[in-house]
């Protein structure tokens, strides 16, 4: 478990500079490009180039299920999580569709469903468990099963950098996985149940008021917990949660740049924040969830969404829907002509 812990790769100081001085001589009054060319500057940087892209993409799903769903806390049954799953390979969930258009790469991890699917093309079976402990009532993981969850990001990671990805995407499917999530958030960030707990796949304000008890027992048995991220994790968290925090840290280390999606995602990459700080550097965050809670989070961890389009479907569709921007920010920094090229006067002083 020593790679937890491994330092991410450095940013490139000089393509850096470079890039911000590219920037200020495009045909444009400077910063009138805004984030696009913080994007684009980042990127330079973090990939160490003159062109930064995105281009070639990784899309990893992680799909387990949680056992905390006994306590009724999803509008959903459990069942729906391998339903999803069958879903995304056949090619009609958002993701799906999403990650053909943009001509990225998806693949499915099975971390832990209830019931394994048959080998197929397109899923990857690398299994901690058929589902996590009922936290409210026990550790949701044992330490063997945190650890292989981990290893499945650790993993996919890998093979996006093989690939020669240029950016990775992590999505989730897991009923029951907003309350890891908000378990995580509040524990970690010292935030409240009655501010973070929203409704998940669809619950009504009794759903939500129940959802929030259940929260506060789950933090109230753990609390033994601390501020120890990882246990925190092996308690009250999920296998694709767990994975997602293995597969940013993994990428981190690699130099790949990460895209994050929404309310799950940045939930894992909280606890691998705790784990290594450096990882900040290496993120982008696609939007601002419509969960409750969500904007809390991304403002006590410092990140700057790219949209706000009221979404909270989760499987890494809201990363998918900002990518273009990300690209178009590859774009102009790499296309735009500079004052000099295009004969244009720069500004006066």
């Amino acid at each position: 478990m020593n790679w937890l812990v491994a330092s991410c790769a450095t940013p490139n100081q000089q393509f850096l500079a470079l890039a911000r001085a590219r920037q200020a001589q495009l045909t444009k009054p400077p910063q009138a490009l805004g984030t696009l060319e913080t994007i684009a500057i980042r990127l330079a940087g973090l990939q160490a180039c003159e062109q930064p892209s995105v281009e070639r993409v990784q899309i990893s799903i992680f799909a387990s299920d949680h056992g905390i769903v006994a306590e009724g806390v999803s509008a959903f049954p459990q069942a729906v999580t391998q339903q999803m799953v069958a879903n995304f390979l056949q090619g009609g969930a958002a993701i799906s569709v999403l990650a053909k258009s943009l001509q990225a790469s998806l693949e499915i991890v099975d971390v832990g469903i209830l019931e394994p699917l048959s080998e197929q093309a397109g899923l990857v079976i690398q299994r901690a468990g058929a589902g996590t402990a009922n936290s409210l009532q026990t550790a949701a993981m044992t330490c063997e099963q945190v650890q292989l969850a981990l290893q499945a990001g650790y993993a996919a990671a890998e093979r996006a950098y093989s690939h020669q990805a240029e950016l990775f995407i992590g999505g989730e499917m897991g009923i029951g996985n907003t309350t890891a999530a908000t378990v995580l958030y509040c524990a970690l960030l010292n935030l409240s149940p009655s501010t973070m707990t929203g409704a998940g796949t669809g619950l009504d304000a009794a759903g939500i008021a129940h959802k929030t008890q259940v929260i506060t027992q789950i933090l109230q048995r753990h609390a033994a917990c601390g501020q120890d991220a990882l246990a925190w994790l092996t308690c009250a968290g999920g296998f694709e949660i767990a994975a997602l925090t293995g597969a940013y840290l993994r990428a981190a280390q690699l130099g790949l740049p990460i895209l994050l999606d929404g309310f799950i995602t940045t939930a894992a990459a909280l606890v691998a924040l705790k784990l290594q700080p450096a990882l900040q550097d290496w993120l982008f965050l696609s939007h601002t969830s419509a969960e409750r809670g969500h904007q809390s989070a991304i403002t006590a961890l410092g990140l700057q969404p790219l949209l706000d389009l009221n979404l909270r479907l989760g499987e890494g569709s809201g990363a998918a829907i900002a990518l273009p921007i990300m690209r178009q920010a590859c774009l102009l920094h790499n296309q735009m002509a500079t004052f000099a090229e295009a004969a244009v006067a720069g500004k006066l002083r």
